[in-house]
């Protein structure tokens, strides 16, 4: 379990702090809209009225002891700032900080933010790789160099093991986990045998990626 405290509770916050709550962590979540934070205080761990613009506010909420912080505003560009800041300098181990843009996820990227996510980019980048190349049944955007992708195995794989397949020596990528009807195997062995009806989860460079699918 860890301690994530969400700041902003639009609906990505909303839908975030609610998901991470039910996967059993402890969550609080922090808004300067009171009536957004009494919509939510049955559904997360805290929820707390707070405008992150007043001077040291997120330090009276404790939140240095906290595992994970998500900045989740992104539409208000100076408070979305100020809040990773703040993170940053209370010694929260990991920030993630949501972007409109390019820019602004620079700029959260060099004042201290370890993880920058743009919805609505991520988003756009899996729909058009599953609309693209069929094999692929999803995927997830790393950074501009590296991606992870769901795909059906390819024909010449199955019935061969890990090993045989040599896929990371033709494709310079490494299958991190396969879904197959027995559950999910995170590091498969080597000597693990592709099914057809296997879904392979794979890692690398995008441009590796883009050969192989």
């Amino acid at each position: 379990m860890k301690q994530i405290v969400v700041i902003g509770c639009g609906r990505f916050g909303m839908n975030l702090a609610i998901t991470l709550e039910k996967l059993g962590n402890e969550v609080m979540v922090i808004d300067k809209d009171e009536e957004i934070i009494n919509s939510i205080a049955d559904k997360v761990t805290h929820a707390v009225v707070c405008d992150v613009r007043v001077e040291e506010s997120l330090k009276e909420l404790g939140l240095a002891n906290f595992d994970i912080c998500v900045v989740a505003i992104s539409s208000d560009y100076k408070t979305s700032i100020i809040a990773t800041v703040e993170a940053k300098e209370l010694g929260i181990p990991k920030i993630i900080a949501k972007a409109t843009d390019s820019v602004q996820a620079m700029v959260l990227r060099k004042i201290g933010a370890d993880r920058v996510i743009i919805p609505e980019r991520d988003m756009g980048i899996r729909v058009a790789n599953s609309i693209n190349n069929l094999n692929v049944l999803d995927s997830i955007y790393l950074s501009d160099e590296y991606s992870i992708v769901e795909i059906s195995p390819i024909s010449e794989w199955v019935g061969k093991t890990i090993k045989e397949s040599e896929v990371r020596n033709n494709y310079h990528v490494n299958i991190v986990a396969i879904k197959s009807k027995d559950g999910l195997e995170i590091n498969a062995l080597a000597d693990y045998i592709i099914k057809d009806s296997d879904i392979l989860l794979v890692a690398g460079r995008n441009d590796n990626i883009s050969k192989l699918v």
